[in-house]
């Protein structure tokens, strides 16, 4: 028979173990990286849906939205994701 300690270790949906004392990340870093993740969601959504404006200087009008989607931009967000939290590790070391 088990014991209770290996049960738990290798249960998928057990409480969380973290080797992280404390808060990961402080709230200011936190809310600079949110930021950081929306912009570059943002540009992602105007790389793939729009062919002038992308800053939306100007009101949006139907010719600012291209006719066909071309290329793919799906891995964007996860690509941000990626880069943001390396470049967090990075700057750290």
């Amino acid at each position: 028979m088990h014991s209770t300690t290996e049960t738990r270790s290798i249960r998928a949906y057990g409480p969380a173990r973290s080797t992280v004392k404390g808060t990961p990340l402080e709230p200011e870093e936190l809310q600079r990286i949110q930021a950081y993740w929306h912009a570059t969601l943002y540009m992602s959504a105007g790389m793939i849906y729009l062919r002038d404006n992308a800053l939306l200087r100007e009101s949006l009008k139907v010719e600012h939205v291209k006719r066909r989607l071309l290329g793919h931009r799906g891995s964007d967000p996860g690509m941000s994701l990626t880069y943001i939290h390396l470049n967090r590790l990075i700057k750290k070391t």
